[in-house]
């Protein structure tokens, strides 16, 4: 197909993370936006340097990947809309050729809004939080429900729907999605290798606090999308509050057997998971590995779900939540 692409990079102290990423952008595309979320380590004039129009976001407003998204889009339009814009995150480098193979998918198909691809870690063995987000980017080809920031998008959908929610601080892609499907469009995965992302987490704070931000993510998108993340909000709250509570009163009322039943359900779980990640083509150790984390992950998610609501009960700003 042709058509006229462009590509809107967004970052927040991703240093050589984010010169990379430029500079793969910059191999398959003339026009390029870097939108900046108030670095201190030079990105700015690293993007500059590379010849990339930069927008810096007004600081004394909260940042969310939305708002700047939606930044380097109207950046875009000022000097001429392209047909279609690909969106990156900071820390991700775009692989050769998938500008043009995205481009040519939106010819192919009819009805397409959005064409992704696999992202995939660029160190998944430094550490098994790496290897964790390696393995939640593996996703089946084809027709699908939602996917992630790195995405190409038709313009005049976008621009229909207004872009991106600049209020959602966690899973703004998945929200922007169903409101991409619910317009009519389709969002379609090429079984081909898209960007290798860095998300260079080698402790354990690090991974919580991403878990924290993803159940952030369920609350807020939940309350958007009544029928979105339903399965997702449904385990937090029975693994990360309800049996948890009742655990509390077993221990507290002396209640051995009860406790022992919790013990077990938590166990059951356990092995589902693993039976799970191994159908999937997981390893029956990295499986085991990841199984603890995937089970754990139901606190922190908790912990972020009341974070959302105790913000929207006081009216507080939803500000971001990083984890590196």
């Amino acid at each position: 197909m042709t058509g006229t692409v462009a590509a809107v990079a967004i970052g927040r102290n991703e240093g050589e993370r984010l010169i990379r990423c430029l500079t793969t952008l910059c191999e398959q595309l003339d026009r390029v936006v870097y939108v900046d979320s108030g670095s201190t380590d030079g990105s700015v004039q690293a993007a500059r340097e590379l010849g990339v129009e930069v927008v810096e976001l007004d600081t004394s407003i909260p940042f969310t990947a939305a708002r700047a998204r939606n930044a380097g889009f109207e950046a875009l339009k000022k000097s001429g809309l392209p047909d279609f814009v690909q969106f990156v995150d900071g820390d991700c480098g775009v692989e050769p050729g998938w500008i043009a193979a995205a481009l040519a998918e939106f010819g192919n198909q009819e009805g397409l809004g959005i064409v992704t691809g696999w992202r995939s870690e660029i160190h998944p063995e430094a550490s098994i939080y790496n290897a964790l987000t390696d393995f939640e980017w593996h996703r089946p080809a084809g027709d699908i429900a939602a996917c992630g920031g790195d995405m190409m998008v038709r313009s005049d959908a976008f621009d229909a729907l207004g872009g991106f929610n600049p209020s959602v601080i966690a899973a703004e892609d998945d929200e922007f999605c169903t409101r991409m499907r619910k317009a009519g469009h389709r969002i379609f995965r090429l079984p081909l290798p898209m960007t290798r992302h860095d998300a260079a987490m080698t402790r354990f704070s690090q991974w919580w606090q991403r878990a924290v931000r993803s159940g952030h993510g369920f609350a807020q998108v939940g309350d958007l999308h009544p029928d979105y993340f339903v399965t997702e909000r449904r385990r937090v709250i029975v693994f990360g509050a309800i049996l948890p509570a009742i655990a509390l009163v077993a221990l507290i009322a002396c209640l051995p057997v009860l406790l022992i039943a919790v013990l077990a359900l938590y166990a059951l779980s356990y092995f589902r998971t693993v039976q799970g990640l191994r159908r999937e083509g997981l390893g029956l150790n990295m499986a085991l590995r990841q199984s603890v984390f995937l089970s754990l992950s139901k606190f922190p998610n908790m912990i972020g779900m009341i974070r959302y609501r105790l913000r929207k009960l006081r009216g507080s700003a939803m500000s971001i939540i990083e984890y590196k």
